[in-house]
């Protein structure tokens, strides 16, 4: 065991926390996240009160809290928050839920490990019908998560986006749901078939034996787990069936999964690394279409599918290479004022004279807001050199409207700005784009307008009004607001 000091959330103070040596700090702080109150926190103190709670519930067979410790030390499955924390489904707003972790039951040199698969479901199986032994409605049906998908695959040699891992993904999902679904439905599955064949030994079959016969008890929900505290407890790279899009962990080193493809392709990473810089594409990277594909193979075969996103989630691994900035690079340094509020603009060009950097540095600002601007700036120069449009950003931020804002001196092309991005973009647009975007509308206005407090909360339109008095030290008059009707 180690101690690690973490916390869920940044700004709060970390948490001793104590767990196993070989688990990683994203691991502490799922802990944090889900032990209770704000003091130091087990593992081993935290499992032990829902194992024991569990094993002691009437029905429970003698092995049944060993089969539980020994999946969640093996990482291969845990609870959700409200097993951990001791909280039944009665009155909450989420059942109870166990996650299962696929690729925790992938050995290297032996391949998936079908009998230990069986085991963990008929364990969290039983664990479920215990912890919710009521009918209650679909929606708060205790419910099995299957997780970390691709890093299965990988493990087994697999591409996520072929028709032999999707194949494996069919016997995983359906052999899951069969003994899940209990024999209060009539036994009945959907009517999607897993394929008769598949890579891994003894899957296919497992997969068909499971339809056969509907286990006692209450019907268990199946489907994909979303990310959360469960999920970084187990070490899952890729949530539910997503792809896996970076082959990096958080800490720059290859991840597990990129080894294991690797070493499938009798590849070591030094060998790749050669490949890559040679410009052959070592390890495909799964986009869009390969989720989808994913998502089609899997429909039907559990009761909850995700929705995909309309978007690729991480653009900058999936969109095209990153374009290098020439080690002397052009560019030109802007200083002006927006409302008497300084601001140095500094570009630095590709070789074709495009804008590929940024840096807007306001001096006399306060160190947040120098900090804000300059991780804002540094995200807009990673998309430049991703492939994101200049116009993009100007149509995002010209005009935006935030203090400073008001006359701008030492620039002649643009006399007044809403915010100290509007005049930047404003003037990356000239200066780039050749397109001269006007003034905002602001000289009818009150000049003072945007510099007035907001009230937090819109008075009602009844039941008040104002009210003038004269002040006594003064003479002037002020306008006090007050309620009541006379």
């Amino acid at each position: 065991m180690r101690i690690a000091h973490a916390a869920a959330d940044p700004d709060a103070a970390p948490r001793r926390i104590t767990l196993p040596t070989d688990w990683d700090d994203e691991a502490a702080q799922a802990l944090a996240a889900m032990a209770p109150g704000d003091g130091a926190a087990s593992l081993a103190e935290m499992a032990d009160r829902w194992i024991d709670r569990l094993a002691g519930l009437p029905g429970a067979d003698d092995g049944l809290g060993r089969r539980l410790a020994r999946l969640l030390l093996l990482r291969q499955a845990a609870p959700g928050p409200l097993i951990w924390t001791g909280i039944g489904s009665t009155g909450a707003n989420e059942p109870p839920v166990f996650v299962l972790n696929l690729a925790g039951f992938v050995k290297p040199g032996s391949g998936f490990e079908t009998e230990s698969y069986t085991e963990a479901l008929h364990t969290l199986s039983t664990a479920l019908r215990l912890v919710e032994p009521g009918t209650q409605p679909a929606p708060g049906r205790p419910r099995l998560l299957l997780t970390n998908l691709d890093a299965c695959l990988a493990g087994l040699g697999l591409d996520y986006d072929g028709e032999p891992g999707r194949d494996v993904a069919r016997c995983l999902a359906t052999a899951a749901a069969g003994v899940m679904r209990g024999d209060e439905d009539g036994g009945q599955l959907p009517l999607v078939r897993p394929p008769g064949s598949c890579v891994v030994p003894g899957l296919a079959a497992l997969a068909a034996v499971v339809r056969e016969a509907a286990p006692p008890g209450q019907r268990i929900e199946t489907g994909f787990s979303a990310p959360g505290p469960v999920d970084a407890l187990l070490g899952v790279e890729g949530c539910g069936f997503a792809p896996i899009f970076s082959p990096l962990r958080p800490d720059g080193r290859l991840s597990e999964s990129t080894l294991a493809r690797l070493s499938g392709r009798g590849l070591t990473p030094e060998a790749a690394l050669a490949l890559s810089l040679s410009g052959d594409g070592v390890l495909p990277r799964p986009g869009r279409d390969a989720w989808l594909a994913m998502h089609r193979a899997l429909g039907g075969l559990v009761d909850r599918m995700p929705a995909l996103p309309e978007r690729q989630p991480t653009t900058l691994l999936a969109g095209p290479l990153r374009r290098e900035l020439p080690a002397r690079r052009r560019g030109f340094t802007q200083k002006a004022a927006v409302g008497g509020h300084r601001l140095f603009l500094q570009t630095g060009e590709f070789e074709d004279g495009s804008l590929g950097e940024l840096a807007i540095t306001p001096p006399r600002e306060t160190p947040a807001m120098r900090g804000l601007m300059d991780a804002f700036t540094r995200s807009v120069s990673l998309g430049l050199q991703h492939g994101v449009p200049l116009e993009a950003y100007v149509e995002a931020f010209a005009y935006t409207r935030f203090g400073p804002a008001g006359p701008v001196d030492g620039d002649g092309g643009i006399a007044h700005a809403t915010s100290l991005l509007d005049y930047a973009f404003r003037m990356l647009s000239e200066a780039y784009l050749g397109r001269t975007l006007p003034d905002a509308p602001h000289a009818d206005a009150d000049p003072h307008a945007d510099d007035r407090p907001l009230l937090p909360l819109d008075l009602p339109e009844t039941g008040f009004r104002p009210r003038q008095a004269t002040s006594p030290r003064t003479g002037r008059t002020v306008l006090r607001v007050v309620g009541g009707g006379s």
